[in-house]
């Protein structure tokens, strides 16, 4: 497993939030629902993005959008119209007077606008938690990201678009997988352009020797890994390992593999009951005491008190 296959674990969607809106011009959305990440699909028409903290970007048909939450953002056909509606968290969708809209707009399955035959529509797919590991992903990605139709051919567009207005068993979970197909798709292409400053554990991966490291910290993190047995594994010596991995990563292997391992663990303990011990056996800690320690060490915080306060989320 390659460092992008093993975050992309992290934000894989469970119920992710997948809307078709079609709108009849003049429209525009202010969205601050303080979702993680955001794909916006252009099916047709154009349509503007421009976030908080960022520059307008126009999108037209085959475009896709990568929004990086949770800061607001509006999504407009004329950036100078003011926004007619405000989306809040749990998708409440209000007038800026606060008259709810989400019922008055609906157009049917997933569906959702001013004009079931109006000439925009874009498909948008919101994963509303990501956690440690996913965070660790949208850690190195602008507020906005773009890749346009005439730079890439996805043929998963056009199945998700049919798909996401269909009802029929499982359809959650078909919606689920091919939404994160879209998202990990767009991402290759976008850290792939040479004008991208693609992070250095994803530059890493063709390296002989780091690259070879991350494959085995991502695949076998409970393993009892040390600099020598690392070496040892891929075939070079302590010192050419070190340095390999530090010039190509930007840490040194033992560390990237100390903060993979707690972010690793910090999912486990929101998405499971395990036990301390448990969770630290998972991610290569002797004792839930030894994870306890480094976890709150980095996150300053105990296991116990990230637990708690992800389920009261």
């Amino acid at each position: 497993m390659d460092a992008l296959s093993a975050l992309l674990e992290g934000p894989r969607a469970s119920g992710a939030f997948l809307l078709r809106i079609v709108m009849e011009p003049p429209w525009s959305i202010r969205v601050q629902d303080r979702s993680p990440l955001c794909l916006a699909v252009m099916l047709s028409g154009e349509a503007c993005i421009e976030p908080d903290h960022g520059e307008l970007v126009r999108l037209r048909p085959g475009d896709v959008a990568i929004v990086r939450g949770p800061d607001p953002y509006v999504m407009c056909d004329d950036p100078a119209l003011e926004p007619q509606v405000i989306v809040h968290p749990g998708q409440q969708c209000v007038t800026p007077d606060g008259v709810e809209l989400r019922e008055r707009m609906s157009l049917g399955v997933r569906t959702w606008g001013s004009n079931p035959d109006g000439p925009v529509q874009i498909l948008l797919g919101v994963y509303e938690e990501v956690g440690a590991v996913g965070q660790r992903l949208l850690d190195v990605l602008p507020p906005l990201l773009v890749v346009s139709d005439d730079t890439w051919d996805s043929t998963l567009v056009p199945v998700l678009a049919r798909e996401a207005t269909k009802q029929g068993p499982a359809q959650g979970v078909v919606l689920d997988r091919l939404l994160d197909l879209l998202l990990i798709s767009v991402l290759r292409v976008w850290f792939d352009r040479p004008e991208t400053e693609a992070p250095a554990w994803y530059r890493a991966h063709t390296h002989p020797v780091a690259g070879e490291a991350l494959r085995l910290f991502h695949e076998d993190p409970a393993h009892h890994w040390t600099l020598d047995g690392v070496a040892a594994e891929i075939g070079v010596s302590r010192a050419t390992l070190a340095e390999c991995f530090r010039n190509a990563v930007g840490t040194p292997p033992m560390t990237y593999l100390t903060e993979w391992r707690l972010a690793l663990a910090a999912d486990l303990l929101r998405q499971s009951d395990s036990t301390l011990n448990a969770v630290a056996r998972q991610v290569g800690y002797g004792s839930g005491f030894a994870l306890s320690s480094a976890f709150k060490r980095v996150y300053g915080i105990s296991p116990q008190e990230h637990r708690t306060a992800a389920l009261a989320q």
